[in-house]
């Protein structure tokens, strides 16, 4: 076949130095390091925002999250997401990536959490997937179906059960199967489409990493780092079988696979539940590097060049771009598109000029041009929250930089050099040449971005107790059917 199949892995909240490829130091993750030295790593790649639902709706739109309706008007640059009660959810005028693919033959198929609203219309199969087996949001529980009902599992267009109650997670050992039933239903999704000679898009995006971490028995007590060291060697365990079964198949020279992450190691859950962001400052729910760069792995084997390493600043809003590309199609040219085409810099090793921009909420945080990033805002989390133990930024308190109030620095940016100064901890003299010069080039760019920005109807405003989980589709067949509170629509608090 000359259709190029595509898988993308996109983890939870996995950090840039959670690979040994990346540089952790117990290096407990040879499949993906195998992958990275097969194939090309991606030391610059970042997410579209430091938190889940944002980014994913941003990988598979190729739009940021204020573009694509994923952000919240509530409070001034916050992050918000869909948890049980939102309201809103991926909106129809919206054109995801299978909806695009499927034009082109494609079978297409979810695995793992989908996290784009849980309502009936928001349905990842009412957006372009041909199949679904997982849950519309994370796996937090138990709950008491009484005030917040558990989670449901899907296959396809109904729910199968609920977390806690059909799909065991042990809360004191963190045992739970999950990762190797999503690790079945990838293999046995990939034979079938080789089977029928068929093109597909496979998004795995499992959630062990999230607290409350989880890894199947075979894992548990394996790792140095433990618990949440045992769910990242279950996972690299799952990627190399992945791996291996395209091989086996005779399909890995026509499947285009990128291992990444949705935001930044969640550093408030760490060290027991949480991962590594490397020599990158804080983690997720926040625009400093930590929150936001993650770790990327591309491989195509007979066409990506094994063992590169590309400097390329990337996005996760590429994958959208890159994947209609390798698949023969034109992106929408009816609407702004932030992701761009990486297959030159995958393929060829070019470096194509790009900024990265971090959006927290409603509020364009930063901006990296080059090895340069410009602050036009600075936020870890509130002194309220902080006074209660909430810290997204651990142990790593740079004075000026990590602020527990919104700081404005519009009118003089943070600068830093990326290159010498990875954990921003060194903010250029606002006096030195290389500040007045670097700023200039910096400014033009934030002109023109902000020139052309009209952001969508913001989703993430409006909670109900009455749209969560009570009832979803299929529920009467199981005998789990709940009974709603009446609705309440409140204006969403969020506090991050």
């Amino acid at each position: 076949s000359t259709f190029t199949s595509l898988l993308v892995c996109s983890l939870l909240q996995m950090g840039w130095g959670d690979l040994g490829a990346f540089g952790e130091p117990s290096k407990e993750t040879p499949n993906l390091d195998q992958m990275a030295s097969e194939g090309m790593l991606f030391l610059d790649f970042y997410t579209a925002s430091p938190l889940c639902s944002p980014s994913r709706a941003a990988l598979l739109t190729g739009r940021l999250p204020v573009r694509n309706g994923f952000y919240t008007t509530n409070a001034h640059a916050r992050n918000a997401y869909t948890p049980q009660d939102i309201v809103g959810g991926i909106p129809d005028s919206e054109l995801l990536l299978p909806e695009l693919l499927k034009k082109a033959g494609y079978v297409n198929k979810i695995i793992g959490k989908w996290h784009l609203g849980h309502r009936p219309q928001f349905h990842p199969l009412k957006h372009g997937f041909d199949e679904w087996f997982g849950s519309p949001n994370c796996h937090f529980g138990p709950f008491d179906n009484r005030a917040l009902p558990n989670i449901p599992v899907y296959r396809d267009w109904e729910m199968i059960g609920r977390y806690y109650e059909d799909f065991k997670i042990d809360r004191k050992t963190g045992e739970a199967n999950l990762t190797q039933i999503y690790l079945q239903e990838a293999l046995d999704f990939i034979s079938k489409q080789q089977a029928s000679q068929q093109p597909f898009f496979l998004y795995w995006a499992i959630d062990a990493t999230h607290a409350p971490v989880y890894a199947s028995k075979h894992f548990l007590g394996t790792s140095q780092r433990g618990l949440y060291g045992d769910a990242v060697r279950e996972i690299d365990d799952s990627i190399g079988k992945i791996l291996k079964h395209l091989q086996k198949l005779g399909i890995s020279e026509n499947t285009f696979v990128f291992f990444t992450s949705d935001n930044g190691a969640a550093l408030i859950s760490a060290p027991q539940q949480g991962g590594s962001n490397g020599r990158f400052l804080c983690g997720k729910q926040t625009t400093f590097e930590g929150g936001m760069r993650e770790p990327a792995i591309a491989w195509w084997p007979g066409h990506i060049p094994a063992g590169g390493v590309s400097h390329q600043l990337g996005n996760v809003m590429d994958l959208f771009t890159t994947s209609l590309s390798l698949a023969g199609l034109q992106p929408p040219g009816d609407r702004q598109i932030d992701g761009i085409d990486l297959s030159p810099a995958i393929l060829q090793g070019k470096l194509i000029d790009r900024p990265i921009f971090y959006y927290r909420g409603d509020e364009m945080m930063a901006v990296r041009v080059g090895l340069y990033k410009a602050h036009y805002w600075t936020w870890s989390n509130s002194w309220e929250e902080y006074s209660k133990g909430i810290d997204f930024c651990p142990g790593q308190n740079v004075s000026g930089v990590t602020t527990h109030t919104q700081e404005e620095h519009t009118t003089l940016p943070l600068l830093f050099h990326l290159g010498r100064d990875p954990g921003e901890k060194y903010p250029l003299s606002f006096v030195s040449d290389e500040y007045q010069k670097v700023l200039g080039q910096i400014s033009a760019v934030v002109q023109q971005h902000k020139a052309t920005m009209v952001p969508g109807v913001p989703q993430l405003n409006v909670c109900d107790k009455a749209v969560m989980n009570w009832s979803p589709p299929g529920c009467e067949k199981l005998g789990k059917c709940l009974t709603p509170p009446k609705s309440d629509p409140k204006k969403c608090f969020w506090p991050h």
